[in-house]
């Protein structure tokens, strides 16, 4: 897998070497090779190998929204690369709304509809409609 995926990071850094490529494995995050070395330091990431050649630094999924508040504070063009797909790439804005959108949905496919007045659901989608515009902040 390394190999490929360093592939990928070197084919990409040729399109764009201004940006750190981030790649989601599973529940982690990654960064490899030199932008595991640069970006480490930064966002105060342990390095390890990946391989004998290859340096990696990283955080769980869980922490998405910290580091990805922090590549914004700190102005870091950021591209998420899901290994799943790694022919598809976007920004870590992009992939930080589309993860807060989908917490948005799983917590209105929740509610119980039956119930509601017409008043409830009024205020129902609402609520959504302005959860999801806060989404894209």
């Amino acid at each position: 897998m390394s190999s490929k995926l360093y592939q990928k990071y070197l084919s990409l850094k040729n399109e764009d070497s201004t940006s750190y490529y981030l790649f989601q494995s599973g529940i982690f995050y990654i960064f490899i090779a030199d932008d595991a070395v640069k970006i480490a330091p930064i966002l105060d990431l342990k390095l390890t190998n990946l391989n004998t050649d290859i340096m990696k630094c990283g955080f769980p999924v869980s922490s998405t929204e910290k580091y990805f508040r922090k590549f914004k504070e700190l102005n870091l063009n950021v591209k998420v690369i899901a290994l799943n797909d790694m022919s598809h790439t976007s920004s870590a804005k992009e992939h930080i709304n589309i993860i807060k959108s989908n917490k948005i949905i799983d917590e209105f496919l929740k509610i119980n509809i039956d119930n509601l007045s017409i008043s409830q659901a009024f205020d129902l989608l609402y609520n959504l409609q302005e959860k999801l515009k806060n989404a894209e902040d």
